[in-house]
């Protein structure tokens, strides 16, 4: 049975040529890991994609050394053989209709699905999966969940740029990924026994031929038995991936100890909130769902981490709060990107999604 609280993360990658072009790389890879690891990593949808899953932890810090050491391996085989490793949400140049696509069944399916939208997914995403050993609980805590997605966004934005162009958005992977039907934040969920009959619904009328063809921006994931965080934009910096983790694991814990269950918010609220995550800065307005107030998404920020501040401390994780606070003060990775754009161009920016990629945790304290 899967402990409370476990973490279990995934993170995609970009493959590179040494200009910061996308690379058809992946096959390579999957050729040249070491053979303990080759269940730590796997396909995207695209060849110049690549996929690290770390194993399940008890801890954010443990969770950290195992992201550092898989980003390290596949930077190492990179390196070696004359390609690189980015991350940003998406790539900033790339044309879709010149990529390579994976060809698996997973592939074929969403070909079938999707056609011509089935190509528009260059994005590239952090997935935070939380353990919860009473699947009753998994729908029931997710529900309650739904009202942090905006604010989980709005600090993990790292995607301004598509296709050549400035989107004018800050995750525009957001709006991309969001082509794909059952993408959305989910909606209230009465029971798991609810969202087992929507699962068994879509596959009798074949929407999807597994259940892991729901991609809500969070859910309950059927074969893990986790609460899987789907909404936030990969990040180079592993203190922002430690922030992210650690904000995740104690909003889970929170409403468990605090008994907060099954909240059913105004849906347009949420949705709007997503909106102005994805597009606006930290001034901007919104509505929280659970008290229908007009905040802004910086007073909505601060609401996550005063519900989650005792479970960060019970983790030994209060030092994110830190780099919430630098996000806020700084911004977002795609505010950098957006500040390296308009000083130096496209050319400098894919360099700068390839150096600035962090191979080894070290906790920093901001003034």
């Amino acid at each position: 049975m899967i402990s409370n609280y476990t973490i279990g993360v995934e993170e995609e990658y970009m493959l590179c040529d040494n200009v910061g072009d996308l690379a058809n790389k992946a096959n390579f890879l999957m050729k040249n890991l070491p053979k303990n690891l080759l269940d730590r990593y796997s396909y995207e949808l695209i060849l110049s994609e690549f996929e690290s899953n770390t194993s399940v932890h008890d801890n954010v810090s443990d969770c950290l050394s195992e992201i550092s050491m898989l980003r390290n391996t596949i930077n190492k085989i990179a390196k070696k053989n004359n390609f690189k490793i980015g991350i940003s949400g998406t790539h900033p140049t790339a044309r879709t209709d010149e990529q390579e696509f994976v060809i698996n069944d997973s592939y074929n399916w969403v070909s079938d699905q999707l056609k011509y939208y089935a190509t528009k997914n260059i994005t590239f995403s952090i997935h935070v999966h939380i353990g919860l050993n009473d699947k009753d609980k998994l729908v029931s805590v997710t529900n309650t969940l739904r009202r942090w997605i905006p604010p989980l966004l709005a600090l993990s934005t790292n995607s301004p740029f598509f296709e050549g162009q400035n989107t004018g958005m800050l995750s525009s992977r957001t709006f991309q990924f969001g082509l794909f039907p059952r993408t959305e934040i989910p909606s209230f969920l009465n029971s798991y026994k609810d969202y087992e009959e929507i699962i068994n619904k879509y596959i009798e009328t074949k929407t999807i031929s597994k259940p892991r063809q729901i991609w809500w921006k969070i859910r309950p994931h059927y074969d893990y038995k986790t609460i899987e965080f789907r909404v936030c934009d990969v990040q180079r910096s592993l203190q922002n991936t430690d922030m992210i983790i650690s904000l995740v694991q104690s909003l889970v814990r929170s409403i468990i100890i605090n008994n907060d269950y099954n909240h059913d918010y105004c849906y347009e609220y949420l949705t709007d909130g997503l909106w102005k995550a994805s597009s606006k800065n930290f001034s901007c307005k919104i509505i929280d769902p659970y008290d229908s107030k007009l905040v802004t998404m910086e007073e909505m920020i601060n609401r996550m981490i005063a519900y989650s501040k005792n479970s960060l401390e019970y983790f030994g994780n209060s030092h994110v709060i830190n780099t919430v606070q630098n996000i806020i003060k700084n911004g977002t990775e795609a505010n950098n990107q957006i500040k390296v754009y308009d000083k130096h161009g496209f050319k400098k920016l894919k360099k700068y999604l390839m150096t600035s990629v962090d191979y080894e945790y070290k906790r920093r304290n901001y003034v």
